[in-house]
């Protein structure tokens, strides 16, 4: 398996990004190519994914209704009609479009951050998760570095504030338990912060800004591919009043210190 595993470093300068890590797709085996390309721009150093009203359903025939824009430092898939692939959201789920082996930041331990600002409505969600490659099935744990439902944010006597999901899900690791939770964080993520998780065998700690705010005395033993992604989910159209509204998840850069530096 090729793919970066020492430090890594990407402030999304220039006019596109760079597809030897990033394929700007979200799990494109479980739909295509076609209907799970990423709205994205890089401007002003930043990543900008973004879903505007015209974008379709990311996998209408299987999936409730979804729309989303991701990126991922890695995909394989096994042949059309398989069941080989990433982050399945089913049992018997079947390969629609075979996906080449691509691995272009695949680290294994070590302090992944990602400095990043949202701009959410409550039928929106914005996260940043590793995921193992899959290349054998029970190397599938995820540690979630954050996940934002824009549902969750508050803003109280002038003071914002923003539940803030993270932890590991197991999957098909057998050598795992499900151990994530939200807390309520007392900051604006309309405003750009660093979320990172600090990752060791059997444990990961989770920051913000530098200050830790959960461990977790289990973590994945394998190399991990990132995935930043925005989504919007249009049952939830009710609670918004914003038909019109763009999610928007802007990540000024994505940092990784390979354990060997530590």
């Amino acid at each position: 398996m090729d793919g970066r595993t020492d430090d890594f470093f990407d402030d999304f300068v220039g006019d596109d990004l760079d597809t030897s890590v990033w394929v700007p797709h979200y799990l494109p085996m479980w739909s295509s190519r076609a209907d799970s390309a990423a709205t994205y721009a890089t401007v002003g150093s930043e990543l900008r994914l973004t879903i505007p009203p015209a974008q379709g359903l990311w996998c209408p025939e299987d999936h409730d209704p979804l729309r989303v824009s991701g990126v991922q430092s890695g995909v394989f898939s096994g042949e059309v009609g398989s069941t080989i692939g990433q982050q399945p959201f089913r049992d018997g789920l079947v390969v629609r479009e075979f996906q080449a082996p691509h691995w272009g930041w695949t680290p294994e331990y070590g302090l992944l951050e990602v400095r990043a600002r949202m701009d959410l409505s409550p039928r929106s969600m914005a996260s940043v998760w590793m995921v193992g490659l899959e290349d054998e099935p029970t190397r599938s744990g995820e540690i979630c570095i954050f996940e934002v439902f824009g549902d969750t944010l508050l803003t109280e006597a002038g003071n914002p504030s923003a539940a803030v999901g993270m932890g590991v899900h197991p999957f098909r690791d057998p050598a795992m338990t499900d151990e994530f939770s939200t807390r309520r964080l007392a900051i604006d993520v309309a405003q750009v912060h660093v979320y990172a998780a600090d990752w060791r065998p059997g444990r990961v700690d989770f920051l913000v800004d530098g200050q830790r705010v959960r461990t977790v005395h289990q973590a994945p033993g394998y190399p991990m591919q990132m995935m930043i992604a925005v989504f919007d989910f249009p049952a939830k159209a009710a609670l918004s009043p914003q038909s019109e509204h763009v999610p928007e998840l802007a990540v000024d850069y994505v940092r990784g210190v390979s354990a060997s530096a530590r």
